[in-house]
């Protein structure tokens, strides 16, 4: 069995490929370069973490919306 080089794993897989896309959307709007190879390694941490961040604010603010009906305030 092949494994992700992550130790995360995804309780809905099919949520991967939003999950991918919000990440390179994220760093774009961050200004950072997400390295083509996929190994980052060689990336800042304050980078990786300020793109985590992002994404989790995004998913807690989704949640929120879906948990009340989908009005945004």
């Amino acid at each position: 069995m092949a494994r992700n080089r992550s130790s995360n794993t995804l309780v809905v897989q099919q949520a991967r490929a939003a999950l991918d896309q919000m990440k390179y959307e994220v760093a774009q709007e961050l200004g950072i370069q997400i390295p083509q190879d996929g190994y980052y390694g060689n990336m800042a941490t304050r980078d990786t973490g300020a793109i985590g961040g992002h994404i989790t604010r995004r998913l807690i603010q989704i949640a929120e919306q879906q948990l009340s009906g989908g009005i945004r305030r």
